[in-house]
């Protein structure tokens, strides 16, 4: 078996394939790394496909003898890039490969942008059969576009499709910086928007952390996912025929709440919670099928995420590396 994973130099990628390579159920597997902006280092059952997704030669190139793919590159709040990458990348990679003798799975991640995040309000917990309500911008746009061009080519061909949809996902210390009130703040959103300037330069001195309300005045709800816990789903999924044809789900069991970073902060860090009016809306993407069809379990609940975010700590050759806006 060959495996294709387009963004293998990004977060997840780098993740994902050592814990790839390691697993002995794929030990006889290769894997192609089709690189653009990043290239990542070749290996004996590793090989490096340089060029871009938008070119059909190089994707020829990439896909010759695979038999699944994990399209992992993704670009964010780039509109100029979004149709080559995006759309037209996508595009060529589910031409040439559902054409293939070889072609047997295409796995797609996808994130909750495609649901609203927490820009839009759902009565119930989100499954996988709620509507898609994309929030404004070209990154939610085209991971619509990309999650609905996968169904039709499963329907237009029978190819064996497989999306995991993801929140956002945190490695290493990225979720303590995800609150931070300063310019070292990791994603959004932008705190200038939401508090007075007076309060923010207070906040921006240190010793705060945010907890952040909801638009009916209750602590905010949103979902994340560690980096570890979606790997996982990624090998569950692969090759294995109870995926094919299905969307998942890949987030904590519970979303974050904002009013419960408290006491885990407190223990950890002397933070004092400054409160945070927002026109948000609280969240809960449910993963329920994923644990039944997959017997995917996530590890990381809030409290974990909250320690090793605070316990990490980087050397030298570990530079703190924003992958993508957050």
């Amino acid at each position: 078996m060959k495996l294709l994973v387009t963004g293998a130099a990004g977060k997840v990628g780098h993740a994902f394939l050592p814990a790839f390579l390691n697993a002995p159920r794929f030990s006889s597997w290769e894997v192609v790394a089709l690189c653009h902006n990043r290239v990542i280092e070749a290996g004996e059952r590793v090989h490096v496909v340089r060029g871009s997704i938008s070119d059909e030669a190089i994707v020829a190139q990439a896909l010759d003898g695979v038999s699944h793919v994990l399209h992992l590159a993704a670009v964010k709040e780039t509109p100029d890039l979004a149709i080559d990458v995006a759309l037209k990348g996508l595009y060529l990679l589910l031409e040439r490969f559902r054409v293939s003798a070889d072609a047997r799975q295409f796995m797609l991640l996808s994130g909750d942008c495609v649901v609203g995040h927490i820009f839009q309000d759902y009565a119930a917990p989100i499954t996988e059969e709620a509507p898609r309500r994309a929030y404004p911008g070209s990154y939610a746009l085209t991971k619509v576009l990309e999650e609905v061009m996968l169904e039709q080519y499963a329907i237009q061909y029978g190819l064996n499709v497989t999306t995991l949809r993801a929140p956002w996902i945190m490695e290493k210390d990225d979720f303590r910086y995800a609150l931070r009130l300063d310019d070292t703040q990791f994603g959004g959103p932008a705190w200038d928007t939401l508090i007075d300037q007076m309060t923010l330069e207070r906040a921006r001195r240190g010793g705060y952390y945010p907890v952040m309300k909801d638009v009916n005045g209750d602590y905010l709800k949103r979902n994340f996912v560690h980096v570890d816990d979606l790997v996982e789903a990624i090998l569950l999924s692969l090759d294995n025929p109870r995926a094919y044809g299905e969307l998942f789900n890949i987030a904590m069991s519970e979303p974050v709440d904002y009013g419960a970073l408290g006491p885990l902060l407190d223990r950890i860090e002397r933070l004092e919670g400054l409160e945070i009016e927002t026109p948000f809306h609280s969240n809960w993407l449910d993963s329920t099928k994923a644990r039944k069809v997959l017997g995917w379990n996530p590890s990381v609940d809030l409290e974990t995420l909250v320690e090793r975010a605070w316990k990490y700590r980087r050397g030298e050759g570990d530079p703190r590396i924003v992958w993508y806006p957050g």
